[in-house]
């Protein structure tokens, strides 16, 4: 996905190495590793903006990727986002629902779903009550297993075997980071997974429903460029 970005900024004037620098950082699941002096912060996902938040109210950020940037308090609103803070929304939890509409399509008589999700996740607890709202509504007994930290996953797929007919995984940076062994163990316990985006799927998972991710860093470049040139995060909807 950065590949797309730093094609984008290429497109837009801004060359690696020559007219701009960029400097990565991989939390790998630990949001608290935001520490640069910087023109411009990119970040993906909610966590780590949130994060880069608490760092700088100065240096503008740009999020590629934030699921309810409204609902989680990362911005005022998507019109006028306010402070140092703007980028793109997928909006995951207004999709929930048809995901789970279309597992159910995936899954004949599924009536028993198990769901893997981050509580501590600012987003994931606002996904969390929709896809319980559209569960309940479809009639399905859901049975959540938080996910905090790499540790618990194997420990979840033990709590779950018998338990399940198809796995919901939100997305999070944690399960994201561990999304090769989470289908790993999927398959092998012959569950069908469902997803929120393209890149859990390529490593096995079954099936994602939600905004493509490689399209918003592209555009995430449009931010970063206009943000070099003058203009304010806060003001750019």
């Amino acid at each position: 996905m950065t590949a797309a970005f730093v094609q984008r900024l290429r497109e837009l004037g801004w060359i690696e190495g020559r007219t701009v620098a960029i400097e990565y950082r991989w939390a790998e699941g630990r949001s608290e590793r935001v520490r640069l002096k910087v023109d411009v912060i990119l970040t993906h996902n909610t966590p780590p903006v949130l994060a880069a938040k608490q760092v700088t109210s100065v240096i503008p950020i740009v999020f590629a990727t934030a699921a309810d940037p409204v609902g989680t308090g990362v911005v005022a609103s998507l019109a006028r986002p306010g402070n140092n803070v703007t980028g793109l929304s997928s909006q995951t939890p207004d999709t929930a629902g048809k995901r789970i509409e279309l597992l159910r399509e995936v899954v004949p008589g599924l009536r028993r779903l198990a769901i893997l999700a981050n509580v501590d996740n600012a987003y994931v607890a606002l996904e969390m009550r929709e896809v319980q709202a559209a569960t309940r509504t479809l009639g399905l007994e859901a049975a959540l297993f938080e996910i905090r930290r790499a540790e618990d996953i194997a420990t979840a797929f033990d709590g779950l075997k018998g338990r399940a007919q198809a796995l919901y995984v939100l997305p999070d940076p944690v399960l994201f980071t561990h999304r090769l062994r989470i289908n790993t163990l999927a398959l092998g316990a012959r569950l069908p997974t469902m997803h929120g985006e393209r890149e859990y799927v390529e490593p096995g998972g079954l099936v994602s429903y939600g905004a493509v991710y490689v399209e918003l860093w592209r555009r995430a470049a449009e931010y970063v460029d206009k943000i070099l040139r003058g203009a304010k995060p806060g003001q750019a909807p």
